[in-house]
């Protein structure tokens, strides 16, 4: 009987030690497993720092010096029209922009000696028209930057030879700045153009001979 005893306790030994060995495995298993994924990872020491960097930029401007202008012919006895052009460029890095005013020296801006030829209307931009019985000596513009609902939708300055363009709108100058062009922005580096047409005509009358001149000034003005 006690060697019976014997045998079952050692055959229940070999039982328990199979099934500990399963299942310890299992532990190691899910050990591992366990460590792996919730073991808490090892800290690094970390230091920032940050610096702003500063570039001022300068507004500036600068407007191009034409050549003088000579009108397209005479006025004379069989001669009534003349038209003239210079054209401004302008660049400017301003980002708020820039505006071109152009006015005459003296009033009426046309002079010679005593004798003058009268400004043209003063007010708003109009289809040029000059009353019989006079002359005058006006301007109009176009460019990137002008209007076309103030000065009209023309490109250039010529109607037929030596008269003034049917397509744009003319006004009289003035001795303080009257703005033809404008921007809210820059301009690219090339510049933006604006063309001055001058226009004289006299109609049914005769300007007394001479040599007449003009002294137009350009100011462009950056905002």
């Amino acid at each position: 009987m006690l060697h019976h005893l014997n045998f079952s306790l050692k055959k229940s030994k070999k039982v328990l030690s199979t099934s500990f060995g399963a299942a310890g495995f299992l532990f190691v298993v899910a050990y591992v497993i366990a460590t792996a994924t919730f073991a808490p990872a090892t800290a690094s020491a970390v230091a920032t720092s940050s610096v702003v960097v500063t570039l001022n930029v300068t507004a500036g401007i600068a407007i191009s010096s034409p050549t003088n202008t000579t009108m397209s012919t005479a006025l004379g006895v069989s001669q009534s029209t003349a038209i003239g052009t210079t054209t401004w460029t302008v660049n400017t890095n301003d980002s708020a922009g820039y505006t071109l005013g152009i006015n005459a020296t003296t009033s009426p801006a046309m002079q010679s000696g005593a004798a003058t030829i009268a400004d043209y209307q003063t007010g708003a931009p109009n289809t040029w028209s000059v009353t019989s019985g006079t002359a005058a000596f006006g301007y109009s513009v176009f460019g990137t930057d002008s209007p076309t609902g103030t000065w009209g939708t023309g490109t250039q300055c010529a109607g037929a030879a030596d008269t003034n363009s049917t397509t744009l709108k003319y006004k009289g100058f003035t001795t303080s700045p009257f703005v033809v062009a404008q921007r809210a922005a820059t301009t690219t580096p090339t510049g933006i153009s604006t063309t001055v047409c001058y226009a004289v005509q006299q109609n049914n009358f005769y300007v007394p001979s001479g040599t007449y001149t003009a002294t137009i000034v350009a100011t462009a003005t950056a905002l």
